[in-house]
């Protein structure tokens, strides 16, 4: 039977030229290494070392068994450090930032990945300062950064939609949107109870740019909650109107806990990146998060 330990041993002999080095780097002792490499001769059949003053000089049987075989031990090795890495990787603390916004939905995915996250919230520019100084090991923006230091990929697109309470009558508001009556169904819109998470109604300032043109929607907003998951959550308990990203607002259409009032086409998708910086040993945990967060961007509304 073919033992893979003595041709680890006879790999790290060959690519040393001496038993005593290779029995450091395999951490044997040297009878040790001599006896397994006795054993692989007798094995093989041929003589595969042969001793001088300062070390061994490999045969050609040797530099044949050496082509025959360094493939497949590589690829062996390869195998055997990445389920080492993954043991590693699970009981690994990782950090990662997001903006207080995305995290009930984009945030909460990765939690069923890992065993342990320390999550930071802040906006774009403060979550790449904390990366880029290697203060937090992984951002998830709607920005995008490009450094010499920091790898950053895209990992899917979101989008402003208005969502509503289920309670709301809204036929009347889609018959006049579907008529293309603009001017009405902004009107609709300003007589409706508004929800938001910000008193600078950026979202809705966003929407009403691209959907009616206009850069100061005449509406005041009837409830501020700093929160947008808490925002959407109270929403949906009472009655009302918000503007939210598609991400967050699934869960809660999903669920039949509120309505999607409008996907206005003019209202442009957002990329998603995901940044870390360069050279720090985590492109496992990079891997998994991107294939991740595509993969629940990836569904639509």
């Amino acid at each position: 039977m073919v033992n893979l330990e003595w041709y680890r041993t006879f790999k790290s002999v060959y690519k040393n030229g001496n038993f005593s080095v290779a029995a450091k780097e395999l951490f044997m002792s040297q009878p040790a290494v001599s006896q397994q490499i006795s054993m692989l001769e007798a094995h093989v059949g041929y003589k595969l070392f042969n001793r001088k003053s300062k070390g061994v000089e490999a045969t050609e049987y040797a530099k044949l068994l050496n082509n025959l075989i360094i493939d497949a031990l590589d690829r062996l090795e390869n195998v055997e450090n990445g389920f080492r890495a993954k043991a590693q990787d699970s009981n690994r603390l990782i950090s990662v930032g997001v903006s207080k916004d995305l995290f009930d939905s984009l945030g909460s995915v990765l939690i069923t990945s890992f065993d342990f996250i320390d999550f930071t919230f802040a906006d774009n520019d403060a979550l790449f300062a904390l990366v880029d100084a290697k203060k937090l090991d992984f951002a998830i923006m709607t920005k995008r950064f490009d450094t010499f230091d920091t790898i950053q990929e895209i990992v899917g697109k979101i989008k402003l939609v208005m969502v509503a309470s289920m309670n709301l009558e809204a036929t009347e508001f889609r018959q006049k949107l579907k008529a293309d009556n603009f001017t009405e169904t902004e009107q609709w819109l300003n007589e409706q109870k508004w929800y938001c998470h910000d008193a600078r109604i950026s979202h809705i300032k966003i929407f009403w740019l691209h959907a009616f043109n206009k850069k100061r929607p005449s509406m005041v907003p009837n409830y501020i909650i700093p929160s947008e998951s808490e925002m959407l959550e109270i929403l949906s308990k009472n009655s009302g109107v918000a503007i939210t990203w598609n991400c967050n607002a699934r869960k809660h259409i999903k669920e039949n806990k509120l309505q999607l009032l409008w996907n206005s086409f003019h209202v442009p998708e957002e990329y998603v990146y995901l940044l870390t910086a360069k050279n720090n040993n985590l492109s496992s945990f990079f891997d998994t998060i991107t294939k991740e967060l595509k993969l629940f961007l990836g569904n639509r509304l």
